[in-house]
């Protein structure tokens, strides 16, 4: 009989989460903890992971068997640091990234450089994230990667081309690891989060219209918070979602349910 009170305990399992430094990531990170796994918070900046893995409730880090929580230095855009962290790191049974940028230029303007600095981020390090990690979990015959997509994968407006691009490219390479890695027992699965004040969200909160824009579109009237998409990544990482994979959750606040800006009268 399944012991539904456990059901979304993660103990005896690794998580990596990348992009543990701040965001999304930091809270994914905490989250996993709390729920019982040993987490390791990866982050470019060390010393942002490190704040991440020292924010821990320290009742609970102090707690007798508590899981242990973790920095580690990674620059993912180094295919090399990626596979050395692979060899160096616990076997992973999570593996959660959440690191990407965005350049906010229309087609006509955006420049080689840019395109290549959006891709290489936000799609060319997952998909090596994936090999590194995918390829291990496969070989022990378990394990959830969960990748960010976001919005922007499925609904677009101007100046989000390259970052739109990726994210709907990351949905399908998501979907791929799914069916090539899920007769192994590797699940793979996307959330698509809608607006989240984050750093990556700072210049639209440096500007109330926008701000505001924003928060009225979705049917929530707001934007999230990093934490609120925390329990999606528990879920994910969980037994609680066994069989779900090849999928993309939206925690959107609505976004992408609701028709337009416009409230008709009846």
């Amino acid at each position: 009989m399944t012991d539904y009170a456990k059901l979304f305990r993660l103990d005896g399992k690794h998580a990596l989460v990348i992009g543990a430094g701040s965001g999304i990531g930091r809270e994914s990170a905490l989250a996993l903890s709390a729920h019982g796994a040993q987490v390791t918070c990866a982050d470019r900046d060390l010393a942002a992971a490190e704040s991440t893995a020292s924010t821990r409730d320290l009742t609970i880090a102090g707690e007798l068997g508590a899981p242990d929580i973790s920095a580690y230095q990674l620059d993912i855009l180094d295919d090399d640091a990626i596979i050395r962290a692979a060899a160096e790191l616990d076997p992973v049974d999570v593996l959660v990234f959440t690191a990407a940028t965005n350049v906010r230029k229309r087609i006509l303007d955006y420049t080689n450089d840019e395109f290549d600095r959006v891709v290489s981020l936000n799609l060319r390090a997952s998909f090596q994230l994936i090999r590194a990690f995918g390829k291990q979990m496969a070989e022990r015959g378990s394990g959830s990667i969960i990748g960010f997509s976001s919005i922007r994968g499925t609904t677009v407006e101007p100046g989000q081309s390259v970052y739109a691009a990726t994210k709907a490219g990351l949905v399908q390479l998501l979907r791929t690891a799914a069916a090539e890695l899920g007769p192994s027992g590797v699940r793979a699965n996307a959330i698509a989060p809608g607006v989240v004040e984050t750093p990556l969200t700072a210049q639209i909160k440096a500007n109330p219209a926008w701000y505001d824009a924003y928060a009225q579109k979705g049917a929530l009237s707001r934007w999230a918070q990093p934490s609120e998409l925390a329990g999606a990544v528990v879920y994910l990482a969980s037994d609680a979602s066994s069989f779900v994979t090849g999928s993309v959750l939206a925690v959107d606040g609505g976004w992408t349910a609701v028709d337009g800006r416009f409230d008709p009268p009846n």
